[in-house]
């Protein structure tokens, strides 16, 4: 059924949240357990660092060129199509890396979630469509929670089976494939179709090109999309690090599942509880200024991230990565907001169908910088996340108070970067 009102618009969210959150299960999952699948495949430890990086950054250099034209695809003819489309690709990622045996075999596992990329700006855009105003700000914070949840579940989930259950890690993902084939049964079967309020005309090349063309040419978007890309890039760069830490702390074998389940699936469980409040805080105060202290919380925490094992084991490295998930998950939802009340109608959709590139490029360069810097020691890849985060809060509070040019017909003002 086709629609472009808002009737069941609750539905919607909750079918695109499960969506959201098993897929962000999955691909936590490989990050979390990388390192382990290396080590297990004999690759040494003096290679494996690099190898982490490198292999996480191929995560995005397939899909960054197709989002733009998921996003003309979807709004020209289906969104439902375009997001079942991704969860039937997670199935195949997560088959490849449950039957990996050599380290080529995950990098093409990890290389094939490209494909799978474009499917969160088009949930986005549907539920923006589809959610009374009055509500905009909380319900995208609620969306938003669906991926931290994910990485929440996962590492937690994998630290259950494996050093609870006795399973292997290839069982691990043969059951992330699982729940990825029942996200698409459910989206097919339990959502509607929502179209954009303008239906896009002409050629899907050209639609594509013109939708990046509109988000570069207009200031106010340009930079929300600058400052997402800076804060993905220091997370990027040091993430696929963080298992590492953790193995410092508890060892290798036994016990290190479960240690990275209390670090990575605390932090995103905690951010993803703190999300809907920050967007009803953003509603209430604005999102810029929520913006600026999630940026500088950010940066503060992810300094600290290397150097708190040091001091109180690994309790204290969930703690801190407990706070800069908060921080990151409130990035993320204040940009959301931002985009999805200031970007005009006419261009609302194809902007939001974009909403992820700039951390596609940012999950190609960070993994990679992080490969090269990492060199200097572990802490090196969290310390240069940490300038980056605090070079985005600097330029956001230089820029604060200047309003958007895409709500110029509404207010005089300049960019907002």
């Amino acid at each position: 059924m086709s629609t472009t009102g808002r009737r069941g618009w609750p539905t919607l969210v909750a079918v695109f949240w499960i969506t959201s959150m098993v897929e962000g299960l999955g691909v936590s999952q490989v990050f979390a357990l990388l390192p382990s699948q290396l080590t297990a495949m004999g690759v040494p430890d003096a290679d494996r660092l690099q190898f982490i990086g490198l292999f996480s950054a191929l995560l995005f250099v397939l899909g960054m060129p197709l989002v733009p034209l998921w996003g003309v695809w979807a709004d020209k003819y289906s969104r439902k199509a375009v997001i079942v489309r991704s969860a039937l690709v997670e199935v195949v990622v997560f088959i490849g890396m449950a039957l990996a045996r050599e380290p080529w075999h995950v990098a093409l596992s990890v290389l094939l979630i490209g494909f799978q990329l474009g499917n969160t700006g088009v949930m986005l855009a549907g539920i923006r469509d589809a959610t009374p105003r009055p509500q905009l700000g909380t319900v995208i914070a609620v969306f938003g929670a669906s991926g931290p949840v994910g990485f929440a579940v996962g590492p937690t989930l994998a630290g259950i089976l494996i050093d609870g259950l006795g399973w292997t890690v290839s069982g691990v993902f043969a059951l992330s494939a699982a729940l990825s084939l029942g996200t698409a049964a459910l989206v097919t079967f339990g959502s509607r179709e929502v179209r954009p309020e303008i239906v896009p005309e002409g050629r899907a090349l050209s639609l594509a090109f013109g939708a990046i063309r509109g988000v570069v040419g207009d200031p106010a978007v340009r930079g929300i999309f600058l400052i997402f890309g800076t804060a993905f890039l220091a997370s990027q760069m040091s993430r696929p690090y963080l298992p590492v830490v953790v193995e410092e702390i508890v060892g290798r074998g036994p016990g290190l599942a479960s240690g990275i389940a209390l670090v990575a699936g605390t932090a995103a469980l905690a951010g993803a509880l703190l999300s809907p409040a920050v967007g009803a805080l953003g509603d209430r105060i604005g999102f810029r200024p929520v913006l600026i202290g999630a940026l500088g919380g950010g940066a503060v925490t992810l300094a600290l991230m290397p150097l708190a094992p040091q001091v109180g084991g690994l309790g204290l490295l969930a703690l801190v990565a407990v706070a800069f998930a908060a921080a990151s998950s409130s990035v993320s939802a204040m940009v959301f907001g931002l985009l999805a009340t200031e970007v005009p109608a006419e261009r609302r959709s194809q902007t939001l169908n974009l909403v992820y590139l700039p951390l596609y490029a940012a999950g190609i360069v960070g993994p990679a910088l992080g490969s090269i810097v990492v060199t200097a020691g572990l802490p090196a890849p969290f310390f240069l996340g940490s300038a980056v985060f605090a070079a985005g809060a600097v330029i956001v509070i230089r820029r604060h108070g200047r309003p958007s040019p895409a709500v110029a017909e509404v207010r005089a003002g300049t960019p907002f970067v």
